[in-house]
């Protein structure tokens, strides 16, 4: 059976040039950028009629409506199977609990005069993007439309590819009911983030984009970025990295390489090991995995251009991998995981010992799974609350507290050639109360 991890032996390489010598695939290639900004451009001038001839190019199916009714998703949410809503409803609460946790109010800074309050205020309404095509994804819509509504956005759309028969699922019509989605459009790609930002006749324009997606998606989210607001995160194809050692359950740490392949293509899926008996125990079981798999192809897809077994010399050249990488996600699977997390920096979620998989934190641990991708975890952090609001500082001064600051800000403003800054300053502190 051939191995479908390309095994990287860094044994012996400083720490130092550990990040020079991995291969790190570029698994999107030349970027489509001309034909998002196409579709972007399309969008714009067409409205609705554009996201039909859209949809059928892209989706192969022309939606039955842009806007699904509202009915549908109740009626959904009463046909799935019992054990999936439990599921769902259970998923949310999580969730819910979670980003509710997350929130903080912080008390007035206040010195010598000076108070400044900061105000959270969230957006009117948000818009969430949802994948479709060779998945159905209803976590997506738990896992972006929940933060947004604990924030307190009024109005929540959720844009998703329609399946067969131009509708959407019941699953993600399900999950958006639970959720409490305002609005559900039958529409994927970059032409439903482009719809999103500038609306059309059938779409109200949203304040904030979020979501995971392809390249496109990802894309036509920084395209747009000015006009509406944009995590800095790049959520694009899933990502894994599992480091493991002598003490790691071999088919576990396996299932768990192939766990984010399972998406698709142009994804990471890497094991990270001290060990080269583990690394090619590993590689082989997931050779075994995959053969078995349904979506064989899939995970064969993220592997062959972004599958790698790399051993190194320790856990701190472990890490040092790791951070390289940036990625999505990160499991620590050997032992005495909460020693190493000091020496995590560059990851979306780290996932700690043999009891936590990323598969739950896909579905259920809380944290939202819109996570950043492609390197993006070096600057970006995990889709939450804070994505969803605006911080307005409230800023009050006592008559002394002027007195203060008044001659720093007129030097500072003089020094900037700013003469009426100056003065609405000093006139106040030399006028006296009025």
């Amino acid at each position: 059976m051939v191995s479908v991890l390309a095994v990287l032996d860094l044994r012996g390489v400083p720490l130092s040039e550990l990040a020079l010598r991995l291969p790190r695939p570029e698994p999107m290639g030349e970027l489509p950028l001309q034909a998002v900004r196409s579709i972007i451009a399309q969008v714009k001038q067409g409205g609705d009629e554009a996201l039909f001839e859209l949809g059928e190019r892209f989706d192969g199916i022309r939606p039955r409506f842009l806007r699904v009714p509202e009915a549908e998703m109740q009626a959904a949410l009463e046909r799935i199977p019992a054990p999936l809503r439990t599921a769902l409803e259970a998923a949310a609460l999580e969730i819910t609990n979670y980003h509710r946790h997350g929130i903080v109010s912080l008390p007035p800074y206040e010195a010598d005069g000076v108070q400044v309050e900061e105000l959270r205020r969230p957006v009117k309404r948000a818009g969430c993007y949802v994948p479709g095509g060779r998945a159905r994804y209803p976590s997506s819509v738990l896992m972006t439309a929940i933060p947004a509504i604990v924030a307190g956005v009024e109005e929540v759309a959720v844009c998703t590819p329609p399946g067969p028969g131009g509708t959407v699922d019941d699953a993600t019509l399900a999950a958006a009911a639970i959720a409490g989605v305002s609005d559900l459009y039958a529409i994927g790609g970059a032409q439903a983030i482009a719809a999103m930002a500038y609306g059309t006749e059938t779409v109200r324009a949203v304040d904030v984009i979020a979501g995971p997606g392809n390249v496109y998606v990802s894309l036509a989210q920084r395209e747009v970025a000015g006009t509406v607001g944009v995590p800095p995160s790049f959520a694009g194809p899933s990502e894994v990295v599992v480091i493991a050692d002598e003490t790691t359950d071999i088919r576990h740490a396996a299932l768990d390489v192939v766990v984010q392949a399972e998406h698709g293509p142009a994804g990471l899926a890497w094991l990270v090991t001290w060990s080269i008996e583990v690394a090619d125990k590993v590689a082989a079981e997931v050779a075994k995995i995959v053969e078995e798999s349904p979506r064989a192809a899939e995970i064969r897809s993220t592997l062959d251009a972004g599958g790698y077994a790399v051993v190194v010399d320790g856990p701190e050249e472990a890490l040092a991998v790791s951070d390289a990488v940036a990625p999505e996600h990160l499991e620590l699977m050997c032992d005495r995981p909460g020693d190493l997390l000091d020496l995590v920096h560059n990851a979306g979620v780290v996932f700690c010992g043999p009891w936590a998989p990323a598969s739950v934190g896909d579905y259920a641990a809380g944290p939202s799974h819109v996570l950043p991708t492609y390197g993006s975890a070096r600057f970006a952090s995990v889709l939450g609350v804070d994505d969803f609001t605006k911080k307005v500082h409230a800023v009050t001064l006592s008559r002394q507290g002027l007195e203060r600051l008044a001659p720093h800000v007129e030097q500072i403003a003089i020094a900037e050639g700013l003469d009426t800054h100056a003065r609405s300053v000093a006139e106040r502190v030399k006028g006296g109360d009025r």
